[in-house]
C-alpha cells in the first residue's frame, strides 16, 4: 500500500512514492502533459502527470476535471524549489472521484457579500485558508500559555438568567416559560471558578446585539476570559502582555507561509516585545485634547478614531488604564487613590485595530457591590449567587476578555474582522 501523506508533510518523503488525496485548485494542459494544483487542507502541491505515465482513463478523466474536482493522485515526491511549498509530485497512478464542472467561485473577483453568501465555498481559497490557519494556531498558542502557568480551564453557560452589563445590547431568547439571555461574557462565571481553583480561563462564544456595522463588530465572537484569584491590576495588565507575546511568537514560529499569502509584514510582528508601553486614562486624554483630529471629549469613553490615533503612536500594543468610572462596568474596583477612576485596563493593538483586551481588577467588597448594582438599576435577585463571593472568603481578583476575531484580524493585517471568523454574523447577516 502507498504511503497516504498531507502536503505539509512532503518533505518526509523526497524520492518515495506517495498517495495525495484533495481537490484541484488550478490546472492547466499542454497536449500530453496536465500540471494540477492539489490542494489538501494543508497546503498545496503541484502535481505533474505525463500521458505516457499514467493510465489513459485517468489521463483523459484529469482532464475533463475542473475546478475543485477531487481526486486522488499516486507519485514520487521530488524536491524543486520553483514548484509551490518546494516539492513536485511526478504521478503514476490515481483516480478522479468527481469532476466539477463550473464552481461558482473563478479566479475572477468578487465582491464581498458574493464570497460571504459562497462561504461554505470561500473557506477553500488561498485568503480565508490562511487566516483561518492563523486563527488555529492562535488558539493554540492561548491554550499553551494558560496551560504552562497552570490556569484550569472552567467553562461557562451560553444561557444566562441576567446581563453582566446591563440588557441594553444582549439577545434575549425564551427559556421554556421564562426569559433568557445568551451570553455577552463569561466573566462573572470564571469569577466563581477563581474562588474555587485559583487561576481559571473560560474560552467560548459570546454575543453582542450591537446595531453596529463597523470593520470591528461582529454579533458573534470568541473570547478567552482568564480569572485570578489574589492579582491585582497590575498582575492583570503583566499576564495580559506576556500572554500577547507569546502568541504573537508562535504563530510566527508555526505560520509564516500563511502569513506571506496573506502578505503580512511580519516585521511589525516581530517588534511585539515587552514591555509594551502604558499609560493612563488621563494621560491618554491630554494626548487627543492635542491632536488635530480628535473629537474626544474628556469623561467619554475611547471611540474608534481615539483608538486609532493612540495605537498608531505605537508598534506594539499599548495599555491604557484607569478609565472614569461612569463608562466601565460596576464590577470593577475604584482606583483608592482616585474614586472617580477604576481599576482597569484597555489594550490596543498597533496599526489602528484598536481594543483587544479589555479588564480590570474586581470589586471585592460586598458593600460597594450592593451599592452598584442599585446605581446600575439591576436585579439584585439574579446577582445573588455572584454576592455570596463577596460573602464567603473575598479576595483581591481580577481578569480580563481577550477578543479572538480582533486578534486573529490584527496578526493577520485584515482590514474587517468578519475576515477572522469561518462563520461571521453580523447584524445584516446569518448565512450561511
Amino acid at each position: 500500500m502507498t504511503t497516504i501523506a498531507s502536503v505539509q508533510h512532503l518533505s518526509r518523503f523526497v524520492d518515495q512514492d506517495v498517495r495525495l488525496r484533495g481537490w484541484i485548485y488550478h490546472k492547466s494542459s499542454k497536449g500530453k502533459l496536465h500540471f494540477v494544483q492539489l490542494r489538501d487542507g494543508t497546503g498545496i502541491a503541484q502535481c505533474v502527470l505525463f500521458q505516457k505515465d499514467v493510465p489513459e482513463a485517468l489521463f483523459e478523466a484529469v482532464g475533463r476535471a475542473g475546478q475543485e474536482s477531487s481526486l486522488e493522485l499516486v507519485g514520487r515526491v521530488k524536491a524543486d524549489a520553483r514548484a509551490p511549498g518546494g516539492y513536485e509530485i511526478s504521478v503514476n497512478d490515481g483516480v478522479v472521484h468527481q469532476a466539477v464542472d463550473g464552481y461558482p467561485i473563478s479566479p475572477k473577483e468578487h465582491g464581498p457579500d458574493f464570497l460571504l453568501s459562497q462561504r461554505h465555498l470561500w473557506l477553500r481559497s488561498k485568503r480565508p485558508w490562511a487566516t483561518l490557519r492563523v486563527r488555529d494556531a492562535v488558539i493554540t498558542a492561548l491554550r499553551q500559555f494558560f496551560d504552562s502557568r497552570d490556569f484550569l480551564l472552567v467553562d461557562s453557560p451560553v444561557f444566562t438568567p441576567s446581563a453582566c452589563e446591563g440588557t441594553s445590547n444582549l439577545f434575549e431568547v425564551e427559556y421554556f416559560e421564562r426569559k433568557a439571555y445568551l451570553t455577552q461574557s463569561g466573566q462573572l462565571y470564571a469569577e466563581a471558578a477563581a474562588m474555587a481553583f485559583g487561576n481559571v480561563y473560560c474560552f467560548g462564544p459570546t454575543f453582542r446585539a450591537e446595531k453596529s456595522k463597523t470593520r470591528r463588530h461582529l454579533t458573534e465572537f470568541w473570547m478567552l476570559e482568564p480569572e485570578m484569584a489574589y492579582a491585582t491590576l497590575d498582575d492583570v495588565l503583566d499576564l495580559a502582555e506576556d500572554m500577547l507575546c507569546h502568541v504573537v511568537q508562535e504563530v510566527l514560529r508555526r505560520r509564516r507561509p500563511e502569513l506571506e499569502i496573506l502578505e503580512r509584514d511580519t516585521a511589525k510582528l516581530e517588534a511585539i516585545q515587552k514591555p509594551f508601553p502604558r499609560m493612563t486614562y488621563d494621560q491618554a486624554a491630554e494626548i487627543l485634547k492635542n491632536h488635530p483630529d480628535s473629537t474626544f471629549r474628556y469623561g467619554d469613553d475611547f471611540g474608534a478614531p481615539d483608538e486609532t490615533i493612540l495605537s498608531n503612536m505605537h508598534d506594539r500594543p499599548v495599555m491604557i488604564t484607569r478609565y472614569p468610572k461612569d463608562v466601565k462596568a460596576f464590577y470593577m474596583k475604584r482606583d483608592p487613590e482616585d474614586p472617580t477612576k477604576a481599576l482597569c485596563v484597555d489594550v490596543l493593538a498597533p496599526e489602528g485595530v484598536g481594543e483587544i483586551i479589555g479588564g480590570s481588577q474586581r470589586e471585592d467588597d460586598l458593600d460597594a457591590l450592593l451599592t452598584r448594582i442599585k446605581e446600575h438599576e439591576l436585579p439584585q435577585e439574579f446577582f445573588e449567587w455572584f454576592l455570596d463571593l463577596r460573602r464567603y472568603g473575598t479576595v483581591p481578583h481580577g481578569g480580563f476578555g481577550l477578543g479572538l476575531e480582533r486578534t486573529v484580524a490584527w496578526i493577520c493585517g485584515l482590514e474587517h474582522v468578519r475576515e477572522a471568523s469561518p462563520w461571521p454574523r453580523l447584524m445584516y447577516r446569518i448565512e450561511p
